[in-house]
């Protein structure tokens, strides 16, 4: 039986990956407002729950800035850390970063999901992190990229579930002093 890694929000770190203008509207495995929806609701989480937030973006000059709509709700992340690798792990400026939070669990969510999701978690598992997936806050052009990247991470040992999931996960009880907070932004 594979080994199962939970969650813990003093170890986590949230990661959003890519969501650009030009990528987000070419994604066709969930619509925009459902995957801005659900990463939302982890970036409102990953604050509430003081984990520290990095974001991206892939060749801004070709495919365009980080979506508006998350302008403000990144304003205390760091980033937009700009690359031309598909895999975050190979910038040297991301690795940077994500060693200074000194956290070892990560969250991992954006475009594509088999591309620069898919190579970062896969090259995160190298070097001995713990990626997080969560599958409702990714996306992909074409659905049997998405289903074949969610397989084999999984089958690599990357832990791929949810964005309530992990919210719920990072919470850990009912009675946790944040709790109703984090209702306000799962509903």
């Amino acid at each position: 039986m594979p080994h199962v890694n939970s969650l813990e929000a003093d170890l986590g770190v949230l990661i959003v990956i890519d969501i650009q203008e030009k990528m987000l509207a070419a994604i066709k495995t969930c619509t925009q407002d459902e995957l801005i929806a659900a990463v939302s609701r982890l970036i409102g989480a990953a604050q509430i729950l003081d984990l520290p937030i990095i974001y991206t973006e892939q060749y801004p000059q070709g495919l365009g800035p980080t979506d508006r709509r998350f302008s403000a709700m990144l304003g205390r992340a760091e980033g937009p850390i700009v690359k031309t690798t598909c895999s975050c792990w190979r910038d040297e400026a991301f690795r940077a970063a994500l060693q200074r939070t000194g956290r070892e669990q990560v969250i991992l969510v954006g475009l594509e999901a088999h591309v620069c999701i898919q190579q970062t978690a896969l090259d995160l598992l190298r070097v001995d992190y713990q990626p997080f997936i969560a599958a409702d806050a990714t996306g992909s052009r074409r659905q049997r990229d998405l289903d074949a990247a969610l397989a084999r991470m999984r089958h690599a040992g990357v832990e791929v579930s949810t964005t309530e999931s992990l919210i719920f996960e990072l919470a850990e009880r009912c009675d946790h002093p944040r709790f109703k907070d984090l209702l306000k932004v799962i509903k």
